[in-house]
């Protein structure tokens, strides 16, 4: 159930970690540190023990970094983070800075001297960033300094510990190809890029590749483990020995060399004269270095798990479509409960607040007696939170929903078969006529990427533009992307896959990705839909020249209809729209108890 951040995330104490950090930095001759929101496996999400930039800084969202200097510190965040940054740090002490307009490496330029020396943990540094800042420095006759021993966890004393979460076999069933077909595949796509070894890094990848799922990250089913894999013989598996049963000993001993992860710089020492494939963007420096240093050769390349991951097979795809089924069934329960508590609400009876619905929402979802656990925290906004982006709830933010209000509630659910996110935004009391606009103008930019037929090789960020259309008209927009990739049973963010104005991933068959337009008035009200939608071949009308791909719609739940100001929908989209609230009808009414189904047949009725 809902657990509160607001100990390690407390904006008040920034300004005398930060007097601490200096301190340590002085003592070690250094100038500046370099914080990024990051662990050795350089993941979105982290263990509590890695999360050092909201220890310094109050800041608790999943992408950014801190500077900090002698004389000034800034916190980077892009667009999703500027309202959350400013609320959660305290800005006298940590300047708040755009990461997309003005990145560290390019603010450093006006920031260091020469001779200054800033320190970096190469462990929590990808390869390319660490030579975008070394290059900076260079520039400015400063040095780069890779540090021994992060100085945050010198001054942090109660940093917890490293976890030991136990590890599961995910059955070849649910994963749709065994360990070996798996391994065999990474070995083709090493001798075609001709190299002798690639490095896994990313704890989902690891988890694919050997088929079994951890407890070490908050709500992300993943091991912190590193894997080498050979073109030729047995894969290396450096994990904590710990967190395996008999059972996952076997599975995993079957295909690999299991070993501790204090053994890893050793494997690394081992490629002595070999090839060896590092994702530059997502493999820490420190590896890189390891591998130099024993005399290997790096060869610069994506993860090579990376597109088999994405790529969907036809069991986790019908896993996948059950979740869906199942939370779909939980998530229209907790829309009948907010309806009927929103509309107490409204007439001055009853009393709700964020933290109440995330317990009610997860209280439906474990009901099926299927939840492994929600895939990620609760965004539960009331009125203004709503315009936090990725606004989380904590006992010191906790607002009461009152009316009239818009309430943006995102989350979704880790079950063995599939991953869920869905994100509705729902009314209490009566909408005014500027949140039914923006709504529907969100909602026509859902439906367009939804009904979108393209081309073999289009990439996310040519489908981008379809999301955005209605909103620009109106001269708005959203600062995120319009959907990020969704794993199997594992991270609800995946790549390369994405929707967005940067995203250069051609889409494939199989691909699971978000679709979630949206708009924030700051201290307002925030609005996002939010469905998964699954990439699959389309058909070609009469006179087509070109194989086409197209979208099937994943997530079954009713967007709310007193938002849509139907006059603002075309007959295309106002005939999707009433397609899909009777497929959701069609296909979780069966799931719901009669009360819950007569709801369900009210709030899908037709518009068109």
């Amino acid at each position: 159930m809902f657990q509160s951040f607001d100990e390690i995330a407390d904006p008040t104490l920034g300004a005398g970690r930060a007097a601490r950090l200096r301190t340590e930095l002085e003592r070690r001759g250094l100038t500046g540190f370099i914080v990024p929101r990051a662990d050795e496996h350089q993941g979105e999400y982290v263990p509590p023990g890695a999360e050092r930039l909201r220890w310094l800084t109050g800041f608790s969202g999943s992408a950014g970094v801190a500077v900090v200097l002698a004389n000034r510190a800034a916190i980077f965040v892009d667009g999703r983070y500027t309202l959350q940054a400013q609320a959660q740090c305290d800005t006298t002490v940590f300047e708040p800075v755009d990461l997309m307009a003005n990145p560290p490496h390019v603010w450093l330029k006006g920031a260091l001297a020469a001779g200054d020396r800033l320190g970096y943990d190469p462990w929590l540094t990808t390869v390319a960033s660490a030579r975008r800042l070394r290059e900076t420095c260079a520039a400015i006759g400063a040095e780069l300094v890779a540090v021994d021993g992060n100085p945050i966890d010198a001054i942090w004393a109660d940093r917890p510990d490293v976890p030991l979460g136990p590890v599961t076999c995910q059955p070849d069933e649910l994963a749709g190809e065994s360990v070996a077909s798996k391994l065999a595949r990474v070995a083709s796509i090493l001798a075609d890029k001709n190299v002798d070894a690639a490095v896994l890094t990313q704890t989902d990848s690891v988890a694919w590749t050997f088929n079994i799922r951890g407890s070490d990250i908050p709500h992300t089913p993943v091991a912190l483990a590193f894997s080498i894999l050979p073109r030729d013989g047995r894969p290396r598996l450096f994990i904590d020995g710990r967190k395996l049963g008999n059972a996952e000993r076997d599975h995993l001993e079957a295909h690999a060399d299991v070993a501790k992860p204090a053994a890893f710089a050793d494997g690394l020492d081992k490629l002595a004269g070999a090839r060896v494939l590092i994702d530059e963007s997502s493999a820490a420096e420190a590896i890189a270095l390891r591998i130099k240093a024993a005399g290997g050769t790096l060869v610069a390349g994506d993860d090579p798990v990376l597109l088999p991951k994405a790529r969907k097979n036809a069991s986790e795809i019908e896993g996948t479509r059950a979740a869906h089924r199942r939370d779909g069934a939980a998530f229209v329960h907790f829309l009948a409960w907010f309806d009927a508590a929103a509309s107490v609400i409204s007439d001055g009876s009853g009393e709700l607040d964020e933290i109440a619905v995330v317990e009610a929402l997860e209280g439906f979802r474990r009901q099926t007696g299927q939840l492994v656990d929600i895939s990620f925290d609760t965004i539960s906004g009331a009125g203004p939170n709503g315009a936090i982006v990725h606004y989380r709830v904590s006992r010191a933010t906790n607002r009461a929903i009152a009316a009239p209000s818009l309430f943006l509630i995102d989350s979704g659910g880790q079950y063995r078969d599939g991953t869920t996110d869905i994100t509705r935004t729902l009314p209490v009391g009566m909408p005014t006529t500027e949140m039914r606009d923006r709504f529907t103008r969100v909602l026509k930019g859902m439906i367009a990427i939804s009904i979108a037929r393209f081309p073999i090789g289009t990439i996310g960020a040519q489908l981008d533009s379809l999301a955005r259309f209605a909103l620009w008209q109106a001269g708005l927009d959203y600062d995120h992307g319009t959907g990020h990739g969704v794993g199997s049973f594992l991270s609800v963010h995946e790549g390369p896959q994405r929707i967005s104005k940067t995203g250069t991933a051609p889409l494939e068959p199989g691909m699971i990705i978000s679709n979630e337009p949206g708009y924030y008035r700051p201290d307002h009200f925030g609005i996002r839909i939010e469905n998964l939608i699954l990439v699959e071949p389309a058909s070609v009308p009469d006179g087509g020249e070109r194989p086409m791909l197209g979208f099937e719609t994943l997530t079954l739940a009713p967007i709310d209809r007193r938002l849509i100001e139907a006059t603002l929908l075309t007959r295309a989209e106002l005939k999707w729209l009433d397609a899909y609230h009777a497929r959701v009808r069609d296909v979780l009414g069966p799931l719901l108890d009669a009360e819950t189904r007569d709801w369900l047949e009210k709030a899908t009725e037709p518009l068109g």
